[in-house]
């Protein structure tokens, strides 16, 4: 798992990284100020959530168990919803995905407990 939730993190970093330049760049204009922020939003959380992947993934070699598994799974998950919504509402106006947002800090909530857990679990 440790090498799984090393490369889902840097490539969710990537990801992060690209969309906040494109965001900065290619949507300043195309975008109203609001949906620009949602859009930054999207990109800041994914990009915490791609360091706790990588968190995740040298935990799972110190602090192997159920518990840093599920926190990787879950910030993974997380962070598909929460800056998946973002960004897809931000690039579309859909304000009904603002209701996916919500899960998906509902996951990422989960996974720090999760990780919390498992640090305390020795």
């Amino acid at each position: 798992m440790d090498r799984i939730y090393f490369a889902i993190g840097s490539a969710s970093a990537f990801i992060a990284v690209a969309a906040g330049a494109f965001g900065a760049h290619a949507l300043k204009t195309r975008l109203t100020p609001d949906l620009l922020a949602i859009f930054e939003t999207g990109a800041r959380y994914q990009m915490y959530h791609a360091l706790a992947l990588l968190a995740c993934a040298w935990a799972v070699t110190r602090r192997p168990g159920v518990l840093v598994i599920a926190a990787g799974a879950l910030f993974a998950a997380g962070t598909l919803l929460f800056s998946g919504s973002l960004y897809a509402l931000a690039l579309t106006g859909a304000r009904w995905l603002g209701a996916i947002t919500p899960v998906g800090g509902a996951a990422f909530l989960a996974g720090w407990l999760c990780l919390a857990a498992a640090a305390l679990r020795s």
